[in-house]
């Protein structure tokens, strides 16, 4: 085994694979996870740089698949949480089933909340870690057509803001939150917004935020916002009224803004 240790969760595809491929690059034992058995794909393609590589499937918008990620660690010092999993959800609030809303509420928030808590307690407890969030800049903007999702990421940039102040004189753990803009992944597909100006315009690269994230959290930075595009839509939606915010997601989110 390596003496280093990373779980990245969300593994399967999009940053979450780029940030796994990233920490077997330079070393690190890994256990990944998703929601899907494809997982275990991406895993032979980790196993590729050298480092041991453990795959899990489990649902981490459920406590009882945090849980099971957990245990598959084995008791092993986590040196690098990577708390990538995500999920979203677009088109009107209203045309929304329950299970649907509820499970991005409780992947992004409630799996993500518990799953901090639980590896943060060990780290703070030694006195070591790095852990890499992915917020979004979604979160400064209302969510007009994905309206869940972009409050889930404001709840995650919030929080991490909130506890990374909670844990400033614990030395040698940092919590670094990565903010991306749209990005080419698999998300938008499985969010349903294929027929929005947001889901086919262009993209960021999924392995450039992926490396932009990684190098802010072993820097121990605080944020890191990918993309000047996105430090410039970050910037313009501190000073821009929400109301004026939400029209303009609106023309990007809403169905049929494509054509």
């Amino acid at each position: 085994m390596a003496e280093k240790f990373a779980i990245v969760t969300g593994a399967s595809t999009g940053i979450g694979f780029e940030l796994a491929s990233i920490a077997a690059e330079q070393g690190y034992d890994l256990l990944v996870v998703a929601d899907e058995p494809l997982i275990d794909a991406a895993a032979r393609d980790f196993r590729k740089h050298g480092v041991d590589v453990q795959s899990v499937e489990a649902d981490l918008a459920t406590i009882e698949g945090v849980d099971r990620l957990l245990e598959a660690a084995g008791g092993r010092t986590i040196d690098v949480l990577c708390a990538n999993a995500g999920r979203g959800l677009g088109r009107g609030f209203l045309e929304q089933d329950l299970d649907d809303w509820r499970r991005v509420v409780d992947t992004n928030i409630t799996g993500t909340v518990y799953l901090l808590q639980k590896v943060l307690r060990d780290m703070a407890a030694r006195g070591e870690g790095r852990v890499l969030v992915t917020g979004s800049i979604a979160g400064y903007m209302p969510g007009s057509f994905n309206a869940v999702y972009n409050a889930t990421k404001a709840f995650i940039d919030n929080f991490t803001d909130a506890i990374r102040n909670e844990l400033k004189e614990v030395e040698g753990v940092t919590i670094t939150t990565l903010m991306p803009g749209p990005t080419e992944t698999e998300f938008f597909d499985r969010a349903d917004l294929l027929d929005t100006k947001v889901g086919q315009q262009e993209k960021d690269d999924a392995g450039k935020v992926a490396r932009d994230g990684w190098a802010a959290m072993m820097k121990g930075e605080r944020h890191i916002v990918s993309g000047w595009k996105n430090k410039v839509q970050q910037t313009v939606a501190n000073v821009t009224p929400n109301s004026t915010l939400a029209e303009m997601h609106r023309s990007l989110a809403e169905p049929g803004s494509d054509q």
